[in-house]
């Protein structure tokens, strides 16, 4: 992730010594290089402490928009991360990824619910601890590029960094009834750190 915002960063870098040197104005440049260090700070990756016990932990950072329920009796939660949040994604759970599904769609406003069921998306099914959990990285307006580091059949830990959205983006996780929700609408939460619902059964 960090690197990814290096490379960014040196492009811009190079296009604003560019115009720069062209123009023989400087300052010229100096829109690339507020970019560049922009870049930097949005693909930091900062290291956190993962909550332990029985929990599912938040699977990014941003604030709870949506808490719905689908037609499986699933409770549905949506965060969205807006351009000043870290955009790293996390499982929630430890175990072994059973499933990844990547869909394209529309780009519609992430924080808007219908953006959970047809924007692009890429979605984990994670097994393990004696339940499971669905989690999907969604596209928005901007977000226009989804990363994911791990597959199906890899094992994951709790918190353990699965993938990246650039950019303004969403992740809605499914949870099953044998999960209670620790999380209320508006709230702010961090991922791998926020415990956002823990086990009942």
């Amino acid at each position: 992730m960090v690197i990814t915002g290096i490379w960014y960063a040196l492009g811009l870098s190079v296009v604003g010594a560019g115009v720069g040197y062209a123009a023989k104005n400087w300052w010229l440049g100096a829109p690339f290089f507020v970019l560049a260090v922009f870049c930097l700070w949005f693909f930091r990756d900062p290291e956190r402490e993962i909550a332990t016990g029985p929990v599912a932990v938040s699977p990014a950072d941003g604030k709870v928009v949506s808490i719905t329920k689908d037609r499986d009796g699933r409770t549905r939660l949506g965060i969205f991360l807006n351009v000043f949040d870290v955009h790293v994604n996390r499982s929630p759970i430890a175990g072994r990824i059973e499933r990844r599904t990547y869909r394209p769609g529309k780009f519609l406003v992430a924080s808007k619910d219908e953006a959970g069921r047809e924007n692009e998306q890429n979605t984990f099914v994670v097994a393990g601890e004696g339940t499971t959990i669905e989690f999907s990285q969604i596209a928005g307006l901007i977000a226009r590029r989804i990363i994911w580091y791990k597959d199906q059949g890899d094992t994951v830990a709790r918190g353990e960094r699965v993938g990246l959205i650039q950019f303004g983006s969403r992740v809605d996780v499914l949870l099953n009834e044998d999960w209670k929700l620790e999380v209320s609408l508006g709230q702010r939460v961090s991922g791998g750190s926020s415990v956002i619902a823990r086990r009942v059964n």
